[in-house]
């Protein structure tokens, strides 16, 4: 390597670091949670796209009560999968309120 080419690389390396400081100290990606994001919201799609065409069977072949009883399940069964730390806190609280 040239002696022209190793300063214009280190040049441009200085320049990187002042133009995005952030980027570049980041102290590490955090590649794991934002893969469980992103699955999380694929899983949330897809347990709303299965809920719905349950639902329109329901509402198709004129079952509605076991439609509201499907649905009450369904959001019930949503609320412990997808958000299991306020389940946590309802829980705490209930607790709280029973035994002091």
């Amino acid at each position: 390597m040239s002696h022209k080419r190793s300063i214009w690389i280190v040049w441009l390396a200085d320049w990187v670091l002042v133009l995005f400081p952030a980027d570049a100290f980041a102290s590490g990606n955090n590649v794991g949670q934002n893969v469980a994001n992103l699955l999380k919201g694929y899983a949330t799609d897809l347990y709303g796209g299965i809920v719905a065409v349950i639902s329109l069977v329901f509402l198709l072949n004129r079952r509605y009560t076991e439609l509201a009883v499907f649905l009450f399940a369904a959001i019930v069964v949503a609320w412990m999968v997808f958000a299991p730390s306020e389940i946590a806190s309802a829980a705490e609280g209930i607790g709280k309120q029973i035994f002091g």
